[in-house]
């Protein structure tokens, strides 16, 4: 098998519901960052064999193939192929990792990996409006449970012990975080604007500076009234998308381009889908174990912060150093755009490890019905 490294990564601002992306069309905003993908590489996108993109409610402005139509509104040559991929959350790292397994293979030399999510322009349960997907069959093996990932979060705090302050106070650092690391210009290397008719949209939008756990204690539970998960300490509905470029060491040498980090192993993992969220734990272990590298020796991981419990739950039975969890926030406070995400942390990863000469970086991500993706990668200077 061939080496596979990342040689370039960049993403949108991850805009706020109804905020600065809303008025932009997920293909559009797909293209923009495929646009600044070739310009920052300096590649002639004729040498890119695919373009492989994630996308969860595909319906109404996200149907058909977001990947192909993508290509196209970048007017990159028509030749080039593209192709939209669901794994619910973890869509566009399993595009990462798709993509890697073509390379990896011989298949291809060079190949896009991204994704995209315009919540503002397809709301959320966008695509269940007419029916429900899972069918009696599913319904009827979990004794009718609804898979709804709210109840799942509820469950999982339960069964660790999270109580509401714990959960509040995760949550605020999330943005504590966030904020330091925007106010230290931590995201802008990674960050490519988007002009909109309203004006340029240049930094995420979804950062609550000043919040904290007691703020956060007087919002209302959201999915059982003596719960403790409510908007505060979720992740936000967001607006963005992210790309990025996937080749061989020696095709990079060819094209002049210096690869960032070297992908390590992937993996990804089925676990219970009442429990739902809970996946990360398991794929982090299979991720390791692949890869023969001790948890000891990562350096950042980035565990998606769908709802404050799962990245919770995942320090718990991991034993990792909290310090090195979500270090420059998570979905909480800098969102979370669905298809994009995978591709938005592993650029926000990238970025954070070549800042801090971090040698490992660990990313993974609980899915809807129960599964989840954990990617390994490794800066290419150690």
């Amino acid at each position: 098998m061939r080496e596979v490294v990342i040689v370039e990564a960049v993403r949108t601002p991850v805009g706020k519901r109804n905020g600065g992306l809303a008025g932009v069309h997920p293909v559009d905003l797909s293209a923009h960052v495929l646009g600044a993908l070739a310009h920052r590489s300096g590649i002639d996108p004729q040498v890119i064999d695919d373009v492989i993109w994630g996308c969860v409610s595909q319906v109404g402005d996200q149907s058909s193939n977001v990947g192909r139509y993508s290509v196209l509104a970048a007017r990159w040559p028509e030749s080039i192929p593209g192709v939209t991929i669901n794994r619910a959350c973890g869509s566009s790292q399993q595009a990462i990792d798709f993509a890697v397994q073509a390379v990896m293979s011989g298949q291809q030399d060079v190949v896009v990996a991204g994704g995209v999510e315009v919540m503002s322009r397809v709301p959320l349960g966008a695509a269940r409006a007419s029916g429900a997907p899972y069918g009696p069959r599913a319904l009827a093996r979990y004794e009718g449970f609804a898979f709804n990932q709210g109840i799942s979060a509820e469950k999982i705090a339960q069964k660790w012990g999270f109580d509401r302050a714990a959960v509040d106070e995760f949550s605020s650092v999330s943005h504590e975080r966030a904020a330091a690391a925007q106010d230290a210009g931590a995201f802008e290397s990674e960050i490519v604007s988007v002009t909109t008719e309203d004006g340029v949209v240049s930094a995420d939008e979804g950062i609550r500076r000043g919040t904290t756990a007691e703020k956060l204690a007087k919002l209302k539970p959201a999915f059982d009234e003596n719960g403790v998960i409510h908007a505060g300490n979720s992740s936000q509905i967001s607006d963005g998308a992210a790309a990025l470029l996937i080749t061989t060491p020696e095709k990079a040498a060819d094209l002049g381009l210096t690869p960032l980090v070297r992908y390590v192993a992937g993996a990804v993992v089925g676990s219970d889908p009442v429990l739902m969220l809970t996946g990360p734990i398991p794929a982090t272990d299979k991720v390791l174990a692949k890869a023969g590298v001790a948890l000891s020796e990562v350096g950042v991981f980035e565990v998606n912060e769908a709802f404050a419990p799962v990245p919770m739950a995942w320090l718990a039975e991991t034993g990792a150093d909290p310090a090195l969890l979500n270090p420059v926030g998570g979905a909480i406070a800098l969102g979370h755009p669905l298809g994009g995400s995978g591709a938005v942390l592993m650029t926000r990863m990238i970025n954070h490890m070549r800042n801090n000469d971090i040698r490992y970086g660990l990313q993974t991500m609980c899915e809807g019905g129960g599964t989840a993706n954990a990617t390994l990668v490794e800066l290419a200077s150690h």
